[in-house]
């Protein structure tokens, strides 16, 4: 369900985009990470994983779960994920602390195997993505209204990877990686953290 209201004041009294509710741990994560330009591979890696986990639920899901997922997908080592045995998966597929859906599952070793055959022919995956979608942050909402669900740049780094060998990375998925990563920025006015 869509936020009503454009910005939320939360519990410190700062206004933020009406999205990140009156949660200790969705203001943490609106004010220090979503929207931030991201460079660093391994934490893109991670996050592209959890957007696919994500798909269908609400992202406060996944943020509740992050630190278990860190922990029994190895810290989200690429290289330790590429190699998990069916026993691991099974593992993983029984762990209440995760979200357990067969497919989701599959695709984070699906896409450990893409991650690393494409960091090793690009040299890193944060100067790909740059290149396939652009250099500079996109799309400046003034309302929640205006943040659009997907966008032509969301639709062509879906077709990218999955040409790449990606799995769970729709458009829709994407964008929302987009946002969170930094690719987009889409803080509406009156958040705390849009610049103007």
């Amino acid at each position: 369900m869509a936020p009503r209201q454009n910005t939320v004041v939360g519990t410190d009294g700062k206004a933020r985009c009406g999205w990140a509710s009156a949660d200790p741990l969705y203001e943490k994560y609106h004010d220090r990470e979503w929207g931030r330009p991201m460079k660093d591979d391994h934490a893109l890696f991670e996050l592209l994983i959890l957007e696919g986990c994500q798909a269908g639920l609400s992202w406060i899901t996944v943020l509740r779960k992050r630190e278990h997922y860190r922990k029994v997908y190895d810290g989200f080592d690429p290289n330790k994920i590429a190699r998990y045995t069916p026993a691991k998966l099974a593992k993983l597929l029984a762990d209440p602390g995760i979200i357990r859906h067969r497919g989701k599952i599959d695709a984070s070793v699906s896409n450990a195997k893409a991650f690393l055959k494409l960091v090793e022919r690009e040299g890193s995956f944060h100067r790909w993505l740059r290149k396939t979608v652009g250099e500079q942050p996109a799309v400046r909402p003034k309302t929640l209204k205006d943040v659009p669900a997907r966008t032509p740049e969301s639709d062509a780094l879906a077709k990218a990877l999955a040409k790449e060998g990606f799995k769970f990375v729709g458009s829709t998925i994407c964008y929302a990686f987009m946002q969170a990563s930094g690719l987009v920025d889409d803080h509406v006015v009156g958040c705390h953290r849009r610049k103007e």
